[in-house]
């Protein structure tokens, strides 16, 4: 590909002495498991998403599923949830014996949408999790609302959205507990898996640094039925240096979104990511949706030009999930049959390369 949508080799280069000089300092130190690296990362994360606390784990689904456990969900219960999301969503409330309660999402953010939230709570509900998709965060104020309401926890999926912030709030800092994925591809990926749990409550702090270590409270007694998920400190070491710039690469993500809006402007078959005002978003993925989606993808690609689509089906029409709902949701598989990334981030698309990506999306559609 002459562009591609990522290069995580590319992302790294500019770095790269410090974050082997980092995992060097962890081999040499010998404690690989729950370290100070770790306890830094934490701290570090906290204060940037603005929450009181964080607890490092295995991965993004780990955070999930340890969130949704520090409530209290479990077999019997039922947590609603966006159908337009990665499948790690749902996956981490089936895991716990509880059942995902699925609901459309509104067309301009393609967010989770509060009125259909509010629409499908029931008895069993115990939680909310609202999806921050692609890099913006959803509409809080009205979903905390609801949640207040009914003694609800919200937990934001926030894994494609660290640094996105809502009326002035970091993502993670919005909702009961905000989960955040490591995983190589994200804005601040690891060399490998990893995830994180943000949250103020210091009871639900205590609670997750049990749940992380097999409910362990010291040497071999346990206080509670827990899990063992763990961020090893390699990948917070690794971390600690990508956290450096990551404001500064956020701000080149969002250059890129700028010229985008502004190129593909007046295109009657596009519709560009919408922000409403208030949001900061910090574009894990620039997506638009367009009309003949595949040919313009195959166009793009005899173009030498990378481009992925975020997500073909959504979760309450796959196979493993569409026993639990019925109906269509016909926002989501709108979105679906449309939505397509384009390149977005710095280390594969400079100001030059954005205008020679949209200026093909609109030779397609003059063609």
């Amino acid at each position: 590909m002459g562009i591609r949508l990522l290069d995580v080799v590319a992302q790294n280069a500019p770095i790269q002495e410090q974050l082997e000089a980092a995992v060097a300092r962890v081999l040499r130190r010998g404690q690989f498991i729950l370290g100070p690296e770790v306890e830094a990362l934490e701290h570090e994360v906290a204060g940037f998403c603005g929450a009181r606390y964080a607890v490092g784990v295995a991965s993004g689904t780990d955070a999930l599923m340890l969130a949704l456990a520090a409530v209290g969900v479990g077999r019997g219960d039922e947590v609603v949830t966006t159908a337009f999301t990665y499948v790690a969503t749902a996956q981490a409330i089936t895991h716990l014996g509880a059942r995902p309660r699925f609901v459309d999402i509104d067309p301009r953010t393609w967010c989770i949408d509060p009125e259909r939230v509010g629409r499908a709570l029931s008895r069993r509900t115990k939680a909310i999790i609202p999806v921050h998709l692609f890099g913006q965060t959803a509409e809080m104020d009205a979903l905390n609302a609801l949640a207040a309401r009914r003694g609800l926890a919200v937990i934001e999926d926030a894994a494609q959205a660290i640094g996105a912030t809502y009326q002035g709030r970091g993502a993670c800092s919005l909702g009961t507990l905000g989960c955040l994925s490591f995983y190589p591809t994200k804005n601040l990926g690891a060399c490998g898996d990893g995830g994180m749990i943000l949250t103020s409550d210091e009871e639900l702090h205590a609670r997750l640094r049990l749940l992380r270590v097999h409910g362990r409270a010291s040497g071999y007694y346990y206080l509670i039925d827990g899990f063992n998920s763990r961020l090893d400190e390699v990948q917070a070491a690794f971390l600690r240096v990508k956290m450096r710039a990551l404001a500064d690469y956020t701000k080149l993500r969002q250059r890129n979104a700028a010229i985008y809006d502004q190129t593909l402007a007046g295109i009657p078959h596009v519709q560009p990511p919408f922000v409403p005002a208030g949001n900061q978003h910090v574009y894990h993925q620039y997506s638009i949706l367009a009309e003949r989606r595949d040919d313009l993808r195959e166009y793009l690609k005899s173009r030498g030009i990378d481009s992925a689509v975020f997500y073909p089906l959504p979760l309450h029409q796959q196979h493993i999930y569409s026993k639990l709902h019925r109906g269509r949701l016909p926002v989501s598989e709108h979105v679906a049959q449309s939505v397509l990334a384009l390149p977005i981030a710095p280390e594969v698309v400079n100001e030059d390369a954005v205008r020679m990506v949209a200026d093909a999306v609109r030779a397609f559609y003059k063609a």
